[in-house]
């Protein structure tokens, strides 16, 4: 079997049930070392897998994430979280498809990502379910599967994807597991917040992935990957608010600089 061609068939599944089936069986062919690598494969794009089975609308149009005292709010929120990581599996997926001649230790990371990115799914997915709705019953946006159209360069993708959306991700969680410790008594947010401490814990090292291959592709340029960074944020999303919460620990570990971190804060932090 081949890598690319295979990827180039999992990146095209529309059915969500199948894309985690057939991923999970080539992830398991991929770690037995089934496969061959032809480097010189065409390189497709792709729309959304998720454009088939949900309403896509612009991001100000997706309900907003107020309270959890309804099975409504509740699965607003999850729904939410759920289209973050079956969205964060096809961006995996990707990024082993679109970059070829890399070192097979690039491969092995995202493929790690991407086993991980469908336990996410599976666990939120089925407390979508608990509540009565499925993926797919609520609005969604596309800014994800955006961010990695615009970034078909590798430098450009391990600081978007990983080293800015990933990374905003470790702050959001924080936030919201707090929130969720409102609703003591409510047996659906102690499962999300168990749910939440597991993926925050797990994408930390996909962060750290991508700082790592973001680093190894500035150093192979001879560009300052402090300074990259912030040039390549800025060239993706223009005038970039600075950040009300960072979560210093999970970036710092993840391998954020405090120049880096001071950088993203609205206000003074310690790092």
């Amino acid at each position: 079997m081949e890598f690319f061609s295979e990827l180039e068939k999992l990146l095209s599944i529309k059915n969500y049930n199948d894309k985690i089936s057939q991923s999970k069986k080539f992830i398991n062919d991929f770690n037995q070392n089934k496969f061959e690598f032809d480097q010189n494969c065409n390189i497709l794009t792709f729309s959304p897998s998720y454009e088939s089975f949900c309403k896509v609308v612009k991001p100000q149009k997706v309900p907003r994430r107020r309270g959890f005292e309804t099975d409504l709010k509740k699965a607003t929120l999850i729904h939410a979280i759920v289209h973050i990581e079956y969205s964060a599996i096809d961006l995996a997926l990707d990024a082993c498809y679109r970059f070829r001649n890399m070192p097979m230790e690039y491969y092995q990371d995202w493929i790690e990502v991407a086993d991980d990115e469908i336990r996410h799914f599976e666990m939120l997915n089925s407390l979508l379910n608990e509540v009565g709705y499925k993926y797919g019953d609520i609005e969604v946006h596309n800014s994800l599967w955006e961010a990695a159209q615009k970034t078909p360069i590798l430098i450009e993708r391990m600081a978007i994807v990983p080293r800015w959306l990933e990374a905003n991700g470790l702050d959001a969680n924080e936030q919201i597991i707090e929130k969720l410790k409102n609703y003591k008594n409510d047996k659906i947010a102690k499962k999300l917040i168990d749910a939440l401490y597991v993926i925050l814990k797990e994408e930390i090292p996909h962060v750290s992935k991508g700082d790592k291959w973001f680093k190894w592709a500035c150093e192979k340029e001879g560009f300052n990957s402090e300074e990259k960074y912030f040039e390549i944020v800025n060239k993706i999303y223009q005038n970039v608010s600075k950040k009300a919460h960072i979560n210093v620990e999970a970036r710092k570990e993840a391998g954020f600089s405090c120049m880096e971190i001071k950088n993203l804060a609205r206000d003074d932090i310690k790092c």
